[in-house]
Protein backbone atom coordinates (compact mmCIF):
# COMPACT_ATOMS: atom_id res chain seq x y z
CA UNK A 1 0.00 0.00 0.00
CA UNK A 2 1.23 3.49 -0.77
CA UNK A 3 3.11 4.95 2.17
CA UNK A 4 1.11 8.15 1.93
CA UNK A 5 -2.16 6.33 2.47
CA UNK A 6 -4.12 8.08 5.20
CA UNK A 7 -5.22 5.49 7.73
CA UNK A 8 -7.09 5.33 10.95
CA UNK A 9 -4.96 2.50 12.26
CA UNK A 10 -1.59 1.03 11.35
CA UNK A 11 -0.71 0.54 7.69
CA UNK A 12 0.35 -3.00 8.49
CA UNK A 13 -3.07 -3.83 9.87
CA UNK A 14 -4.75 -2.40 6.79
CA UNK A 15 -2.50 -4.26 4.39
CA UNK A 16 -3.45 -7.50 6.05
CA UNK A 17 -7.11 -6.74 6.27
CA UNK A 18 -8.09 -7.31 2.65
CA UNK A 19 -11.24 -6.03 1.02
CA UNK A 20 -14.43 -4.91 2.70
CA UNK A 21 -16.24 -7.81 4.25
CA UNK A 22 -13.16 -9.20 5.97
CA UNK A 23 -14.38 -9.36 9.51
CA UNK A 24 -11.71 -9.19 12.17
CA UNK A 25 -11.95 -9.19 15.92
CA UNK A 26 -14.96 -7.27 17.22
CA UNK A 27 -16.62 -7.33 13.77
CA UNK A 28 -14.35 -4.66 12.31
CA UNK A 29 -14.69 -4.00 8.57
CA UNK A 30 -12.67 -1.80 6.21
CA UNK A 31 -13.87 0.59 3.50
CA UNK A 32 -11.28 2.14 1.22
CA UNK A 33 -11.71 5.49 -0.52
CA UNK A 34 -9.48 6.00 -3.57
CA UNK A 35 -8.32 9.60 -3.65
CA UNK A 36 -5.38 11.25 -5.44
CA UNK A 37 -1.90 12.52 -4.71
CA UNK A 38 -1.01 14.05 -1.36
CA UNK A 39 -0.54 17.49 -2.95
CA UNK A 40 -4.06 17.63 -4.39
CA UNK A 41 -7.54 18.00 -2.90
CA UNK A 42 -8.92 14.46 -3.22
CA UNK A 43 -6.51 13.06 -0.62
CA UNK A 44 -7.38 15.37 2.30
CA UNK A 45 -11.10 15.36 1.45
CA UNK A 46 -11.14 11.55 1.33
CA UNK A 47 -9.45 11.62 4.72
CA UNK A 48 -12.22 13.81 6.13
CA UNK A 49 -14.89 11.50 4.72
CA UNK A 50 -13.06 8.48 6.16
CA UNK A 51 -13.05 10.09 9.60
CA UNK A 52 -16.72 11.03 9.30
CA UNK A 53 -17.96 7.53 8.45
CA UNK A 54 -15.60 5.50 10.67
CA UNK A 55 -16.58 4.14 14.06
CA UNK A 56 -14.09 1.43 15.09
CA UNK A 57 -15.04 -1.13 17.72
CA UNK A 58 -14.41 0.23 21.19
CA UNK A 59 -14.83 3.87 20.21
CA UNK A 60 -16.44 6.30 22.62
CA UNK A 61 -20.18 6.68 21.83
CA UNK A 62 -21.19 9.54 19.55
CA UNK A 63 -23.39 11.14 22.19
CA UNK A 64 -20.36 11.29 24.50
CA UNK A 65 -18.21 13.12 21.97
CA UNK A 66 -16.85 10.03 20.23
CA UNK A 67 -17.12 8.62 16.73
CA UNK A 68 -20.45 9.13 14.95
CA UNK A 69 -19.78 6.91 11.96
CA UNK A 70 -20.98 3.43 11.04
CA UNK A 71 -20.48 1.02 13.97
CA UNK A 72 -17.58 -1.35 13.33
CA UNK A 73 -16.42 0.44 10.17
CA UNK A 74 -12.87 1.66 9.63
CA UNK A 75 -12.63 3.78 6.47
CA UNK A 76 -9.28 4.69 4.95
CA UNK A 77 -8.27 7.25 2.30
CA UNK A 78 -5.92 5.62 -0.15
CA UNK A 79 -3.56 7.64 -2.37
CA UNK A 80 -3.97 6.92 -6.08
CA UNK A 81 -3.69 8.40 -9.57
CA UNK A 82 -7.14 9.96 -9.09
CA UNK A 83 -10.29 9.85 -11.23
CA UNK A 84 -9.64 7.32 -14.00
CA UNK A 85 -7.69 5.04 -11.70
CA UNK A 86 -10.39 5.25 -9.03
CA UNK A 87 -13.39 4.42 -11.24
CA UNK A 88 -11.41 1.56 -12.79
CA UNK A 89 -10.55 0.16 -9.36
CA UNK A 90 -14.16 0.45 -8.18
CA UNK A 91 -15.48 -1.26 -11.31
CA UNK A 92 -13.00 -4.13 -10.94
CA UNK A 93 -13.64 -4.57 -7.23
CA UNK A 94 -10.09 -3.63 -6.22
CA UNK A 95 -11.38 -0.86 -3.97
CA UNK A 96 -14.72 -0.15 -2.32
CA UNK A 97 -15.12 3.49 -3.34
CA UNK A 98 -13.31 6.47 -4.83
CA UNK A 99 -13.45 10.12 -5.78
CA UNK A 100 -13.69 11.14 -9.44
CA UNK A 101 -14.74 14.12 -11.52
CA UNK A 102 -18.28 14.08 -12.92
CA UNK A 103 -17.15 13.80 -16.55
CA UNK A 104 -15.01 10.73 -15.84
CA UNK A 105 -17.83 9.12 -13.86
CA UNK A 106 -20.32 9.67 -16.68
CA UNK A 107 -17.98 8.62 -19.50
CA UNK A 108 -16.85 5.49 -17.71
CA UNK A 109 -20.38 4.41 -16.75
CA UNK A 110 -21.53 4.83 -20.35
CA UNK A 111 -18.37 3.52 -22.03
CA UNK A 112 -17.74 6.78 -23.90
CA UNK A 113 -14.74 8.92 -24.80
CA UNK A 114 -11.52 7.35 -23.44
CA UNK A 115 -13.56 4.40 -22.11
CA UNK A 116 -15.04 3.44 -25.48
CA UNK A 117 -12.62 0.55 -25.96
CA UNK A 118 -12.88 -0.64 -22.36
CA UNK A 119 -16.67 -0.83 -22.37
CA UNK A 120 -19.16 0.55 -19.89
CA UNK A 121 -18.27 0.50 -16.20
CA UNK A 122 -21.76 -0.70 -15.39
CA UNK A 123 -21.14 -1.25 -11.66
CA UNK A 124 -20.44 2.40 -10.88
CA UNK A 125 -22.91 4.10 -8.56
CA UNK A 126 -22.79 7.56 -7.00
CA UNK A 127 -22.92 8.20 -3.26
CA UNK A 128 -22.68 11.98 -3.45
CA UNK A 129 -21.53 15.00 -5.40
CA UNK A 130 -18.97 16.80 -3.24
CA UNK A 131 -17.38 20.08 -4.37
CA UNK A 132 -16.35 22.02 -7.49
CA UNK A 133 -12.93 21.32 -9.01
CA UNK A 134 -11.32 24.18 -10.91
CA UNK A 135 -9.05 23.83 -13.90
CA UNK A 136 -5.83 25.59 -12.97
CA UNK A 137 -3.13 26.41 -15.53
CA UNK A 138 -0.08 27.30 -13.46
CA UNK A 139 2.74 29.45 -14.82
CA UNK A 140 6.05 30.71 -13.39
CA UNK A 141 5.80 34.04 -11.60
CA UNK A 142 5.86 36.94 -14.05
CA UNK A 143 4.93 34.77 -17.04
CA UNK A 144 1.98 35.54 -19.34
CA UNK A 145 0.23 33.64 -22.13
CA UNK A 146 -1.86 35.36 -24.76
CA UNK A 147 -3.78 32.14 -25.43
CA UNK A 148 -3.70 28.38 -24.86
CA UNK A 149 -2.16 28.04 -28.33
CA UNK A 150 1.02 29.63 -26.94
CA UNK A 151 1.76 26.36 -25.13
CA UNK A 152 2.84 24.72 -28.38
CA UNK A 153 6.47 23.64 -28.17
CA UNK A 154 6.69 24.29 -24.43
CA UNK A 155 7.35 22.00 -21.47
CA UNK A 156 3.87 21.32 -20.10
CA UNK A 157 2.68 19.20 -17.19
CA UNK A 158 -0.49 17.33 -18.19
CA UNK A 159 -1.04 15.51 -14.85
CA UNK A 160 -0.44 11.86 -14.12
CA UNK A 161 -1.65 9.00 -16.29
CA UNK A 162 -4.95 7.66 -14.97
CA UNK A 163 -6.18 11.07 -13.84
CA UNK A 164 -9.27 12.89 -14.99
CA UNK A 165 -7.13 16.01 -15.38
CA UNK A 166 -5.03 14.41 -18.09
CA UNK A 167 -8.07 13.24 -20.06
CA UNK A 168 -9.67 16.67 -20.14
CA UNK A 169 -6.40 18.57 -20.67
CA UNK A 170 -5.65 16.53 -23.77
CA UNK A 171 -9.14 17.40 -25.05
CA UNK A 172 -8.47 21.08 -24.35
CA UNK A 173 -5.07 21.13 -26.06
CA UNK A 174 -6.44 19.30 -29.08
CA UNK A 175 -9.00 22.09 -29.51
CA UNK A 176 -6.10 24.45 -30.18
CA UNK A 177 -4.23 22.13 -32.50
CA UNK A 178 -1.81 20.94 -29.85
CA UNK A 179 -1.19 17.22 -29.47
CA UNK A 180 1.26 15.19 -27.45
CA UNK A 181 3.82 15.41 -30.27
CA UNK A 182 4.16 19.19 -30.31
CA UNK A 183 4.63 19.82 -26.60
CA UNK A 184 7.29 18.47 -24.27
CA UNK A 185 4.78 16.76 -21.98
CA UNK A 186 5.33 15.66 -18.40
CA UNK A 187 3.02 13.14 -16.71
CA UNK A 188 3.31 14.28 -13.11
CA UNK A 189 1.06 14.72 -10.10
CA UNK A 190 0.39 18.13 -8.59
CA UNK A 191 3.28 18.06 -6.12
CA UNK A 192 5.80 16.89 -8.73
CA UNK A 193 4.55 19.47 -11.24
CA UNK A 194 4.87 22.32 -8.73
CA UNK A 195 8.40 21.22 -7.87
CA UNK A 196 9.42 21.05 -11.55
CA UNK A 197 7.89 24.48 -12.25
CA UNK A 198 9.74 25.96 -9.27
CA UNK A 199 13.02 24.45 -10.51
CA UNK A 200 12.55 25.83 -14.02
CA UNK A 201 11.97 22.40 -15.59
CA UNK A 202 8.40 23.18 -16.69
CA UNK A 203 6.96 26.19 -18.50
CA UNK A 204 3.41 25.47 -17.36
CA UNK A 205 1.24 22.77 -15.88
CA UNK A 206 -2.45 21.95 -15.62
CA UNK A 207 -4.30 20.57 -12.64
CA UNK A 208 -8.00 20.15 -11.99
CA UNK A 209 -8.72 20.17 -8.26
CA UNK A 210 -10.61 21.92 -5.54
CA UNK A 211 -8.89 25.14 -4.55
CA UNK A 212 -6.63 25.77 -2.78
CA UNK A 213 -4.38 22.74 -3.30
CA UNK A 214 -1.50 22.16 -0.90
CA UNK A 215 1.14 21.95 -3.61
CA UNK A 216 0.10 25.27 -5.15
CA UNK A 217 -0.15 26.96 -1.76
CA UNK A 218 3.46 26.00 -1.11
CA UNK A 219 4.57 27.03 -4.61
CA UNK A 220 2.84 30.41 -4.34
CA UNK A 221 4.34 31.16 -0.92
CA UNK A 222 7.90 30.09 -1.76
CA UNK A 223 8.72 30.68 -5.43
CA UNK A 224 5.60 32.49 -6.59
CA UNK A 225 3.35 31.62 -9.53
CA UNK A 226 0.71 32.91 -11.91
CA UNK A 227 -2.66 31.42 -12.91
CA UNK A 228 -3.90 31.73 -16.48
CA UNK A 229 -7.32 33.32 -17.04
CA UNK A 230 -9.18 31.70 -19.92
CA UNK A 231 -10.80 34.03 -22.43
CA UNK A 232 -14.57 34.01 -22.96
CA UNK A 233 -14.00 32.41 -26.37
CA UNK A 234 -11.78 29.68 -24.95
CA UNK A 235 -14.32 28.84 -22.28
CA UNK A 236 -17.23 28.76 -24.73
CA UNK A 237 -15.31 26.50 -27.09
CA UNK A 238 -14.27 24.18 -24.27
CA UNK A 239 -17.78 23.86 -22.84
CA UNK A 240 -19.11 22.75 -26.22
CA UNK A 241 -16.73 19.79 -26.11
CA UNK A 242 -16.92 19.02 -22.38
CA UNK A 243 -20.44 19.96 -21.20
CA UNK A 244 -19.95 18.55 -17.68
CA UNK A 245 -17.82 21.61 -16.89
CA UNK A 246 -19.16 25.09 -16.28
CA UNK A 247 -17.72 28.61 -16.19
CA UNK A 248 -16.20 29.41 -12.81
CA UNK A 249 -13.88 31.82 -11.05
CA UNK A 250 -10.98 31.43 -8.64
CA UNK A 251 -11.25 34.54 -6.45
CA UNK A 252 -8.29 36.84 -5.89
CA UNK A 253 -6.42 35.89 -2.73
CA UNK A 254 -7.06 32.16 -3.00
CA UNK A 255 -3.29 31.80 -3.33
CA UNK A 256 -0.60 34.14 -2.02
CA UNK A 257 0.41 36.63 -4.66
CA UNK A 258 -2.58 35.96 -6.91
CA UNK A 259 -4.29 39.30 -6.37
CA UNK A 260 -6.59 39.01 -9.38
CA UNK A 261 -9.70 36.94 -10.16
CA UNK A 262 -8.97 33.99 -12.43
CA UNK A 263 -11.55 33.09 -15.07
CA UNK A 264 -11.63 29.34 -15.65
CA UNK A 265 -13.93 26.29 -15.68
CA UNK A 266 -14.93 23.77 -13.03
CA UNK A 267 -16.46 20.31 -12.69
CA UNK A 268 -18.08 18.50 -9.76
CA UNK A 269 -16.09 15.97 -7.76
CA UNK A 270 -18.16 12.88 -6.95
CA UNK A 271 -17.83 9.97 -4.53
CA UNK A 272 -18.61 6.66 -6.21
CA UNK A 273 -18.92 3.07 -5.14
CA UNK A 274 -19.93 -0.27 -6.67
CA UNK A 275 -23.42 -1.65 -7.15
CA UNK A 276 -22.03 -4.75 -5.43
CA UNK A 277 -21.76 -2.91 -2.10
CA UNK A 278 -24.67 -3.79 0.26
CA UNK A 279 -27.58 -1.35 0.25
CA UNK A 280 -27.71 -1.15 4.05
CA UNK A 281 -24.01 -0.38 4.31
CA UNK A 282 -24.14 2.48 1.80
CA UNK A 283 -27.30 3.79 3.43
CA UNK A 284 -25.51 3.87 6.81
CA UNK A 285 -22.42 5.49 5.25
CA UNK A 286 -24.51 8.18 3.55
CA UNK A 287 -26.37 8.86 6.77
CA UNK A 288 -23.10 9.14 8.71
CA UNK A 289 -21.67 11.52 6.13
CA UNK A 290 -24.45 14.01 6.71
CA UNK A 291 -24.73 14.01 10.50
CA UNK A 292 -23.88 17.07 12.64
CA UNK A 293 -20.49 15.67 13.66
CA UNK A 294 -19.48 15.29 10.01
CA UNK A 295 -20.55 18.86 9.33
CA UNK A 296 -18.00 20.07 11.88
CA UNK A 297 -15.28 17.96 10.30
CA UNK A 298 -15.94 19.31 6.81
CA UNK A 299 -16.21 22.94 7.93
CA UNK A 300 -12.92 22.91 9.80
CA UNK A 301 -10.90 20.31 7.92
CA UNK A 302 -10.38 21.84 4.46
CA UNK A 303 -11.23 24.96 2.46
CA UNK A 304 -13.47 22.89 0.17
CA UNK A 305 -15.28 21.29 3.11
CA UNK A 306 -17.86 24.07 3.26
CA UNK A 307 -19.02 23.10 -0.25
CA UNK A 308 -19.78 19.54 0.85
CA UNK A 309 -23.42 19.95 1.84
CA UNK A 310 -26.66 17.99 1.42
CA UNK A 311 -27.91 20.75 -0.90
CA UNK A 312 -25.00 20.03 -3.26
CA UNK A 313 -25.10 16.24 -2.88
CA UNK A 314 -27.18 15.64 -6.02
CA UNK A 315 -25.95 18.59 -8.10
CA UNK A 316 -25.27 17.60 -11.73
CA UNK A 317 -25.36 13.89 -10.90
CA UNK A 318 -26.09 12.14 -14.22
CA UNK A 319 -25.00 8.64 -13.19
CA UNK A 320 -27.24 6.34 -11.10
CA UNK A 321 -27.12 6.65 -7.35
CA UNK A 322 -26.38 3.62 -5.24
CA UNK A 323 -29.73 2.31 -3.88
CA UNK A 324 -28.55 2.86 -0.30
CA UNK A 325 -27.68 6.49 -0.98
CA UNK A 326 -30.88 7.01 -2.95
CA UNK A 327 -32.95 5.67 -0.05
CA UNK A 328 -31.27 8.10 2.33
CA UNK A 329 -31.84 11.13 0.08
CA UNK A 330 -35.50 10.22 -0.41
CA UNK A 331 -36.06 9.84 3.34
CA UNK A 332 -34.26 13.16 3.92
CA UNK A 333 -36.57 14.86 1.41
CA UNK A 334 -33.73 15.74 -0.95
CA UNK A 335 -35.28 13.83 -3.87
CA UNK A 336 -38.65 12.38 -4.75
Amino acid sequence: MNRRTLVTLSAGAIAGAGALGSVLAQDMAFFRIGSGSAGGTYFPIAGLIANAISNPPGSRPCEEGGSCGVPGLVAVAQSSNASVANVTAVQSGQIESGLASADIVYWSFNGENVFSEKGAYDKLRVISNLFPEHMQLVLPEGTELSSIADLEGKRVGIAQAGSGTQVVVLELLNMFGINRDNIDEAELNNTQSAERLADGQLDAYFYVAGTPTAAMVQLASTRGMELYSFSDEEIAQFLEIVPFYYEAEIPAGTYEGIDYDVQTVAVGAQWVTSADQPEELIYDITQAMWNDNSRKLFDTGHAKGADITPDNALKAVQTPLHPGAERFYKEAGLME
